[in-house]
């Protein structure tokens, strides 16, 4: 393959970008053509929110394409567009030869939840101290154990297990399904999870198949039934666990839903949450009568959980 490497304004990357897509190149990439010099430029955003700007004020974009001709092709078309006067080749070079999947597999280590709580990729031996272990690979849906709102829902699962064993758990919006795997492994009876997106369910089924064999019921049946939302709306009663690694938003317009899964004297326990977020979603769930604390926080982020009182029996 070659890489062709352009100079452009900020004004002109998102054109040059669909422009580059449009003829065919097998990747678009683009960098801050200052990095790493006193010019560097950080540009930051936050999940749910709109990004502030898509480039640097000097963005480099860099371009593959299979043979050295298509991408001096490539860049001729480029410059010939009316709106490109401003972009500049900086040049086309080959790029060398890579185990690529050895590569990508080498950027996901184990990742350790506790002292021997383990996720593990399946091309990686698992840790001589791990006693509990889920194998899991990058996939399509949300939730490999590297982000810290996973790493944190894990943390207190594995913590907290007395809370759900052998009882019924939520994992609302499952994504890969590894906190509804987490609960599984950790004693939990049957867990419902659910997700908007069908790519998250089948995600969490295929998880599920691969970590809990040794947890079928007698007649084959594994220990997590995965569906989309209308799947909570068939299960009997509420839930001592309800999980939801989410984000801010959704969990406040979900927070009458979400508590109202949660069985009396059941946790809650969400996810997904920034630190100044903390007394936004305080105050929405005060509204449906739970009282959320932080828990934990790592990165910025923070783990809040709330436990349903149980109501006054008449003497």
């Amino acid at each position: 393959m070659f890489e062709l490497t352009l100079l452009a304004k900020e004004a002109e990357v998102e054109a040059l970008s669909d422009a580059l897509m449009e003829i065919e190149a097998l990747s678009v990439s683009v960098e801050d053509a200052d990095a790493d010099t006193e010019h560097e430029e950080a540009l930051w955003g936050e999940p749910g929110m709109p990004v502030a700007r898509e480039a640097w004020q000097r963005s480099t974009v860099k371009s593959l394409f299979p043979t050295e001709a298509e991408a001096l092709d490539a860049a001729t078309l480029i410059l010939a567009q009316d709106w490109a006067g401003d972009i500049h080749v900086q040049g086309i070079q080959p790029v060398g030869e890579q185990d690529w999947v050895r590569l990508t597999q080498s950027q996901f280590q184990p990742v350790p939840i506790t002292d021997t709580f383990f996720i593990v990729p399946t091309w990686h031996e698992v840790p001589a101290a791990a006693t509990t272990v889920m194998r899991l690979d990058p996939g399509l849906a949300f939730g490999t154990g590297t982000h810290p709102t996973t790493r944190m829902c894990l943390k207190w699962i594995a913590q907290h297990s007395a809370a759900f064993q052998g009882q019924r758990v939520l994992d609302y919006g499952c994504g890969s399904g590894i906190l509804a795997i987490g609960a599984a492994l950790f004693g939990s009876g049957v867990v419902d999870a659910v997700d908007i997106d069908p790519a998250a369910v089948e995600s969490t089924v295929a998880n599920a198949e691969a970590n809990l064999q040794h947890l079928k019921t007698a007649d084959g049946q594994l220990p997590i039934v995965a569906g989309l939302p209308d799947l909570v709306g068939q299960a009997q009663g509420a839930y001592p666990v309800v999980l939801a690694n989410i984000l801010a938003t959704p969990l406040k317009m979900l927070a009458p839903l979400l508590a109202g899964h949660v069985a009396p004297g059941g946790h809650l326990v969400l996810a997904g949450i920034l630190a100044r977020q903390e007394q936004e979603l305080k105050d929405a769930y005060a509204e449906v009568g739970l009282a959320l604390q932080v828990a934990n926080a790592e990165e910025g982020w923070i783990l809040m959980t709330a436990s349903k009182t149980k109501p006054e029996t008449m003497a």
